[in-house]
């Protein structure tokens, strides 16, 4: 081939310029296409790893141990004859943890300080008989509930004689008692605000005041109630024919923890369907074969 003259070296250079000149908006738009959907992706991946990064369900896979708050309210939690923690709760947390492929760390707290105690980072959540109130909800976050429970006075049968309803324990001669911080205690402050309400650390001692005719009433999480009512027959009885008030109970956690929420959420509704749960509670309120382990008739 012979050489090109300038005219055709010009044309042709031309040429390729314009290529250029429409070829290059085109790798423009192609790679602006390609940031403006990795740049979704690549957020994505950072609220993930952030996420992921606040999630105590995350770390109590990477410890390999879930630590859960617990107080002892019969038959939720207690003690039995060698000292270990037993109780329908107790099954709630060990089911808990098999299911995470973890190990079951029960931490005991007072009932009055197991919330701070959550919020120090002492365990990872709350499976304690917590009631869900618009109160403590400002403070911590709630599952969805894995149970319902009712609160019930039982009463000293002199001291409460002729008792029918609420209303006859509003007056200055009755004396009531309670466990400090428990939903009862400021249920019986509202409504019958004319009794002398004695708040006690434990359930033991708020009884025992019953059972020695100091007080007329205890109120507590059924079914302790009607078990020392069973237990104490000469001395207890349960004047109202229905619970005083209704609850519904959850697992608490700290709050800004999304997955964690998310998975107490999914796993009580699976454990729920699969009769998991209620076989529980089945066990430990509807029957006593549990009450020799206790020490209890």
């Amino acid at each position: 081939m012979g050489e090109q003259s300038m005219e055709e070296k010009i044309s042709g250079h031309e040429k390729i310029s314009g290529a250029r000149r429409f070829a290059v908006p085109g790798l423009a738009v192609l790679a602006a296409g390609l940031v403006a959907r990795s740049g979704p992706a690549r957020a994505a991946g950072r609220l993930e790893e952030q996420l992921t990064a606040s999630s105590t369900i995350a770390e109590v896979k990477r410890r390999g141990r879930l630590r859960i708050g617990i107080s002892t309210f019969v038959p939720w939690a207690m003690r039995d004859k060698a000292g270990k923690l037993i109780g329908y709760e107790v099954d709630v947390a060990n089911l808990a943890a098999a299911d995470l492929g973890v190990k079951l760390e029960l931490v005991q707290t007072a009932w009055d300080g197991i919330i701070p105690a959550l919020l120090s980072g002492k365990f990872d959540a709350i499976i304690s008989g917590m009631s869900i109130t618009p109160q403590r909800n400002l403070t911590v976050n709630f599952s969805r509930p894995y149970e319902h429970s009712g609160s019930q006075i039982v009463a000293n049968r002199k001291l409460a004689a002729g008792v029918k309803t609420l209303a006859d324990f509003n007056h200055a001669g009755m004396v009531l008692t309670c466990r400090r911080g428990v939903l009862g205690c400021s249920y019986l402050a509202k409504h019958v605000p004319d009794a002398k309400l004695l708040q006690f650390d434990t359930d033991n001692e708020a009884l025992q005041e019953v059972l020695n005719g100091r007080a007329a009433g205890w109120i507590a999480s059924e079914p302790a109630p009607s078990f020392a009512a069973l237990q104490h027959a000469k001395t207890l009885f349960v004047p109202l024919k229905q619970e005083v008030l209704r609850s519904d109970e959850a697992v608490a956690i700290r709050k800004g923890d999304a997955d964690s929420l998310n998975w107490f959420d999914n796993w009580i509704t699976y454990r729920s369907t699969d009769g998991s749960l209620a076989a529980r509670y089945h066990y430990w309120f509807k029957t006593r074969d549990w009450a020799a382990q206790v020490g209890q008739k």
